[in-house]
């Protein structure tokens, strides 16, 4: 480990700023700490669907161009990169920020709650930064204002990378920000030696770090499965064949199949119905049924395996009904793997950031998070920022995407302070 300038004194000079003398170790510098709260205001306030981000784009690109970075947009479509050089060699750390918001309709009640409305798959939807990507960008904007000021004492380069769509596009069949930002090229310019990302969370106070080593979050795949039978009368079902019968069926037999078949000891799964579109009328048995769900797994073998097991399920009791099955798997975001490398040199930056007290081990999570793509590309390590204030519980808060969810402002300096840290422990460690 080399340091040409002692970390701490890095630290005070990112974090401190022009604050005052009684300021406690770690403390933002208080003109930072608004920005902040004015950064995330205003973009709660401006809420855009999946790649139609171009207002907040935009925000974050004239922010940018401030710190006298020359970023890229247009990525993904509406993604922004942008690469600050410090005066040394060094590794090329990369940071990520998502910045798309909900198809949901904020019941809040804050001063600044989201109004705006958007067309979503054909729908008329109320906007909301419902799962805190507000908060992810103006954190990554701090954190960039902070690494900025203090450039010439920075050994290696640090990637800002504000992605579009982590919810998934507007559209179905679109692909998903992350994919898209690495198809398009973002990493043309130079591949990260690292990657780092945090997501705001409900479930934990506010002050405290969630983290793990390995599997972290799941993999997300949306499947549909079509059940095609014949029409009949609804008095006469022994004229026609059920699809909605032969459709219920299957999806109780992958239910055993979860609970009889697959060991969810060593890797759990979860398999989810969230749609079963059937007829039209009462009395008329129809020609087919559709079923469309998600599948949740950690392990890319065991994914593959319950995924085998649920066509063979559709397709022999599609068979035995006289009916045929299709199904259909698309995968939006792989199980997200912390590095375990990475995460062991990570840890105590985030300890050191919050206290050891307030980093504790994430369970696993069957949320998924497309962050996972770039790092299935370069090493990649993923935390959790607690949102709930001290004093209420957890457990009985409005949670991420809920139209109630209303994250602790002052989440967003600790975000800062963990991110900074982070990024600034790996530029200075030569291992």
């Amino acid at each position: 480990m080399r340091r040409s300038l002692p970390l701490s004194l890095c630290l005070a000079v990112a974090l401190l700023g022009a604050a005052p003398a009684h300021a406690a170790p770690g403390d933002l510098d208080p003109a930072l700490a608004q920005k902040l709260v004015d950064w995330r205001r205003d973009l709660h306030a401006h809420p855009e669907l999946g790649n139609q981000e171009t207002r907040t784009a935009a925000k974050v690109a004239e922010h940018l161009r401030g710190l006298g970075l020359e970023p890229r947009t247009g990525i993904g479509p509406t993604g922004v990169v942008a690469v600050l050089k410090g005066a040394r060699p060094g590794p090329r750390i990369a940071l990520r920020a998502d910045m798309d918001a909900l198809p949901v309709t904020e019941q809040t009640g804050l001063p600044f709650a989201s109004t705006a409305r958007a067309t979503y798959r054909g729908q008329d939807v109320g906007v909301m930064h419902a799962c805190g990507h507000d908060m992810h960008v103006a954190i990554l904007m701090g954190v960039a204002e902070a690494l900025a000021g203090m450039r010439e004492q920075l050994a290696g380069e640090v990637v800002f990378i504000f992605q579009p769509a982590e919810e998934g596009p507007p559209e179905p069949g679109e692909v998903f920000g992350a994919k898209r930002m690495l198809d398009e090229g973002v990493f043309d310019d130079g591949t990260p030696d690292a990657i780092l990302g945090l997501h705001v969370w409900a479930g934990l106070h506010t002050g405290r770090i969630g983290f793990r080593s390995g599997p972290s979050l799941a993999s997300a795949d949306e499947w549909a499965l079509t059940v095609t039978g014949r029409q009949t009368h609804g008095s006469r079902p022994w004229d026609g064949v059920d699809p909605i019968t032969v459709g219920a069926q299957i999806l109780l037999a992958t239910q055993s199949m979860l609970a009889r078949q697959i060991n969810i000891v060593d890797s759990p799964v979860v398999l989810t119905a969230g749609q079963f579109q059937s007829g039209v009328r009462f009395n008329i048995i129809p020609d087919d049924a559709r079923l469309v769900g998600t599948l949740r797994t950690y392990d890319a073998d065991v994914r593959e395996d319950v995924i085998a097991r649920f066509e063979r399920i559709a397709r022999g009791h599609a068979e035995a009904a006289g009916a045929t099955a299709e199904l259909s798997v698309v995968n939006n975001a792989p199980a997200t793997v912390n590095d375990p490398e990475l995460a062991r040199r990570v840890l105590p930056s985030l300890q050191a950031a919050v206290g050891a007290d307030n980093v504790v081990e994430m369970p696993l999570q069957t949320i998924a998070e497309d962050f996972s793509q770039f790092a299935n590309v370069v090493p990649g390590a993923y935390f959790f920022v607690g949102t709930t204030p001290r004093g209420q519980d957890p457990a009985t808060m409005p949670i991420n995407h809920s139209p109630h969810y209303a994250p602790d402002e002052a989440a967003l300096a600790v975000g800062v302070r963990a991110m900074l840290r982070a990024t600034l422990d790996l530029l200075e460690q030569r291992e």
